[in-house]
């Protein structure tokens, strides 16, 4: 039998929406030596995301002091540091699902960080609930919360209000699918009841994820829509959620608009307003008109006595032309 239809879906951040493995070691790599954790390689760095990686951070220090104080370093380093570039594909699968379900981000990251990530890859408003680790740093507990709250069929079709009209259709665990890339993600998930989706451009592979409970493991962004939308995944988000287009015009071609492409090894022209498409061909046009100017004609005095054979045919059409 199909599962119900996906009502909600939460995302973790680091690994899933965004490209996390060099950013995050960066700004984890000082604490760990500042603090002497052994956590010497980025593998073994990786290894910490198996579990809560605030815990698994606690669990490698000697001492309730020394974890302490790595935890509040790294914190406070990703909230200064760490702003890592949104996966390839994951903007228009985040406004396509905007468009029919609740989504929400779950991530051991500090609000700030979601804030600023979420903020200036112009997604803030598909999401209607943020949870991170600062604020709810236990995700089963987040869930819990999430299924527990009466509104949270209310999504936000990437504007900044609610909806308002309507009863929203309230999600269940089997309604709900959880999008991570870390297995232990997927076993928070599956005690709380909820469906999990794997992704394999993040921490751990297909294999652990699968192992872990994920009823499916995306290779591509696309899979995740096609996964949970069906054939419902090829309608195209309206209002709000449209996928913006490119400014340039829509000849499909590379061109500029008028129809001439680009000469070879010039940069494509794309995403040109018109108002600077119009400056730029009026500093073309004046540069273009400043090599075309001729050089200053060398006067005839200065001018060495000179016939070549052009000079006579020329003289001699002229005299045929005129009859003489």
């Amino acid at each position: 039998m199909s599962p119900p239809p996906v009502r909600a879906v939460v995302f973790d951040l680091d690994g899933t929406l965004v490209q996390t493995r060099i950013a995050s070691w960066e700004v984890f790599e000082p604490i760990n030596r500042r603090h002497g954790l052994g956590v010497d390689t980025p593998q073994r760095y990786f290894d910490l995301f198996r579990g809560n990686v605030f815990t698994s951070i606690r669990n490698v220090c000697s001492t309730e002091a020394q974890a302490n104080a790595a935890t509040a370093d790294f914190l406070a380093a990703l909230r200064s540091h760490y702003s890592p570039p949104l996966v390839p594909g994951m903007h228009a699968v985040v406004r396509r699902l905007a468009s029919q379900c609740t989504l929400a981000v779950m991530s051991s990251n500090a609000m700030e960080v979601l804030r600023r990530v979420l903020v200036d890859n112009d997604l803030a408003y598909c999401f209607a609930h943020v949870f991170g680790g600062d604020v709810a740093p236990d995700k089963r507990a987040a869930l819990r919360s999430f299924l527990a709250d009466a509104g949270s069929g209310y999504g936000r079709r990437c504007s900044a209000d609610y909806d308002e009209a309507g009863d929203a259709d309230r999600p269940d665990a089997s309604t709900t699918v959880l999008v991570t890339d870390t297995a232990g993600d997927v076993r928070d998930a599956r005690e709380v009841g909820v469906r999990v989706v794997g992704v394999t451009w993040g921490m751990h592979s297909a294999r652990e994820l699968t192992e872990a409970g994920a009823e499916f493991v995306a290779l591509w962004p696309q899979e995740v829509l096609s996964h949970l939308l069906g054939d419902e995944a090829a309608r195209e988000p309206s209002g709000a959620c449209a996928i913006p287009q490119q400014a340039s015009t829509g000849c499909g071609c590379g061109c500029d608009g008028t129809g001439s492409k680009p000469a070879a090894g010039a940069a494509p022209i794309t995403q040109e307003e018109p108002g600077e498409r119009r400056r730029r061909r009026r500093r073309e046009a004046v540069a273009d008109s400043t090599a075309r100017v001729p050089a200053p004609a060398t006067p005839a005095s200065a001018r060495a006595p000179h016939r070549d054979s052009t000079d006579d045919e020329l003289l001699a059409a002229m005299t045929r032309i005129c009859g003489g």
